[in-house]
């Protein structure tokens, strides 16, 4: 099954692009929810951690 879809993906011409593309948007997109979480406030951080235990 893989020796079939590596097949068709080297003939595929820039087919080495999408490894890369998808490598920059999962970090980018981890970097920036860092980011977010980190400057969140600590009141909104405890209301957040709680809201698995309210009814």
């Amino acid at each position: 099954m893989l020796k079939y879809i590596k097949h068709n993906l080297e003939s595929i011409d820039g087919v080495s692009i999408y490894p890369i593309i998808s490598l920059v948007t999962f970090f980018t997109v981890f970097v920036v929810m860092l980011i977010i979480v980190l400057k969140m406030k600590k009141k909104d951080l405890k209301e957040i951690e709680n809201l698995p235990l309210e009814d």
